[in-house]
C-alpha cells in the first residue's frame, strides 16, 4: 500500500509541473460499460463474465503540437464475475454453488496519452489517440461470496484507443489487466484472483 501512494505522490507532482509548461487542461464527465470478469491463479472452477459500469471525472492534459499528454481521473466502478464454485467437492461438500461477485472500486487512473493533432485541419473534427498506464483502485465494498477473502486496494494496467469528435466528445475502448490480487479464497492456499475486463466509455471534456 506503501508504495501505491508513493507513485500517485509522483504522479501528481509530475501533473503539476507539467502546468507551469503551458499545457492544456480540460475535465468532464465520463460514463460507461464494462465486460468484466475475475482470473483465479489457478484455473479451478469455470468463470462467466458480467457486465459491469463505471461513471466519474476524466481529465486530459495535452503539450501543444508534440500530440503527447496524460489522461487521469477519479472514477467508480463496479466489476465481478459469476463463479461456478460448486465444481470443486471442497466447496460443494459444503453447500456452496454459483455465486455472482459484485466489487465496488474507486479508481483514479494514470495514463500516457499520444493523439493525431496534425492532420490538416481534420483534428477540428475527429482526431484518434491511443492510451496506456496503470490504474490505482480502491475497494469501496462488495456483496457477500463466502469463499473469498479481499484486498483493499490493488493495481491494473490499460491499454486502448479511442478518438475525439469536435473538441469536444472522446470515445473510446480499452482493456485492463489485474497486476495484483482483488481477492483470494480461504480454502485454498495461494490462490489468487485478480480482475480483468473491457470496457467502453464516452467523456464530455470542457
Amino acid at each position: 500500500m506503501k508504495k501505491i501512494f508513493t507513485v500517485i505522490a509522483l504522479l501528481v507532482a509530475l501533473i503539476g509541473a507539467s502546468f507551469s509548461s503551458s499545457a492544456q487542461f480540460r475535465y468532464g464527465p465520463m460514463v460507461g460499460l464494462d465486460i468484466t470478469t475475475l482470473k483465479f491463479k489457478q484455473k479451478l472452477v469455470t468463470v462467466d463474465q458480467s457486465v459491469g459500469y463505471n461513471a466519474g471525472v476524466q481529465c486530459e492534459l495535452m503539450f501543444p503540437g508534440i500530440g503527447f499528454g496524460l489522461n487521469f481521473g477519479l472514477q467508480y466502478q463496479q466489476r465481478g464475475a459469476t463463479i461456478h464454485f460448486g465444481e470443486k467437492e471442497i466447496w460443494a461438500s459444503q453447500g456452496v454453488g454459483t455465486m455472482r461477485s459484485y466489487l465496488h472500486y474507486a479508481a483514479i487512473p494514470f495514463n500516457l496519452r499520444f493523439k493525431w493533432t496534425r492532420m490538416h485541419g481534420l483534428e477540428d473534427y475527429i482526431a484518434p489517440y491511443v492510451f496506456g498506464g496503470p490504474v490505482f483502485e480502491f475497494l469501496l465494498a462488495h456483496n457477500k461470496v463466502s469463499p473469498f477473502k479481499y484486498t483493499g486496494a490493488e493495481i491494473g494496467l490499460q491499454c486502448g484507443l479511442g478518438f475525439e469528435l469536435y473538441k469536444k466528445w472522446q470515445v473510446e475502448a480499452g482493456y485492463i489487466w489485474g497486476m495484483s490480487r482483488a481477492c483470494e479464497t480461504k480454502l485454498l492456499e495461494d490462490l489468487t484472483v485478480a480482475n480483468r475486463g473491457w470496457s467502453v466509455r464516452v467523456a464530455y471534456l470542457f
